[in-house]
C-alpha cells in the first residue's frame, strides 16, 4: 500500500515491543505502529504485530523481510504462536508475491523451515499509548536489555548499512 510516497507492510513475530524497536532502527523506515493485526480465517484473531511505513527507494521489502526473519523465532512453532504469529501482512497482491519470493530466497540460508506466513492484512488495533515507542522510552529497562538489545546488536553487526 502506497501512502504519502511511503509503502506500508505489517510484521508479526515475537513481542511487538521487540518488533517495533527493530524496525525503528532502520534507515528508510518513516514510522512503526505497534499493536495487533488480524487476517483472514483461520488467522482472524488479533496477534501482536507492527505496521511499518517505509521509503522503498531507501530500503526494500526483501531487506525488511530478511531482517524480520533474523530477529524473531521465525522457525519455531512454540505454544504462543497464536499471540505471536510469525507473519508478513500484505496490503496488495504485488506485495504478497514479492514477500513470497523473498521468503523463498531467504529460506536457503536457514537449516530449519521458516514458518513465517504471508497473510492479507484485515484490521489493526493500536497498543495503548503507554506501550508505544517502548524501547525508546526506557532502553535501560530489564526487558529491553534482555530481549531487545541483542536483536539491535545483531542488526548493527549484520545490517550496519541499513541502520
Amino acid at each position: 500500500m502506497l501512502e504519502n510516497g511511503l509503502t506500508k507492510i505489517g510484521f508479526g513475530g515475537g513481542c511487538h515491543w521487540c518488533t517495533e524497536a527493530v524496525f525503528q532502527t532502520l534507515r528508510g523506515v518513516s514510522s512503526v505502529n505497534q499493536g495487533f493485526i488480524s487476517s483472514t480465517k483461520p488467522n482472524e484473531f488479533y496477534s501482536e504485530a507492527v505496521i511499518v511505513s517505509y521509503d522503498s527507494r531507501i530500503i526494500d521489502l526483501n531487506s525488511l523481510i530478511e531482517i524480520h526473519t533474523r530477529t524473531h523465532s521465525s522457525t519455531s512453532t512454540h505454544r504462543l504462536r497464536d499471540k505471536y504469529r510469525s507473519a508478513v501482512y500484505y496490503f496488495s497482491d504485488s506485495q504478497s508475491a514479492e514477500a513470497t519470493q523473498a521468503l523463498e530466497k531467504i529460506q536457503t540460508d536457514f537449516t530449519k523451515k521458516i514458518i513465517t506466513e504471508i497473510l492479507p492484512f484485515v484490521a489493526f488495533k493500536e497498543s495503548g499509548e503507554q506501550y508505544q515507542n517502548y524501547y525508546q522510552q526506557g532502553p535501560e529497562k530489564p526487558f529491553c536489555k534482555l530481549y531487545i538489545d541483542p536483536k539491535l546488536d545483531r542488526i548493527r553487526t549484520k545490517y550496519s548499512h541499513l541502520v
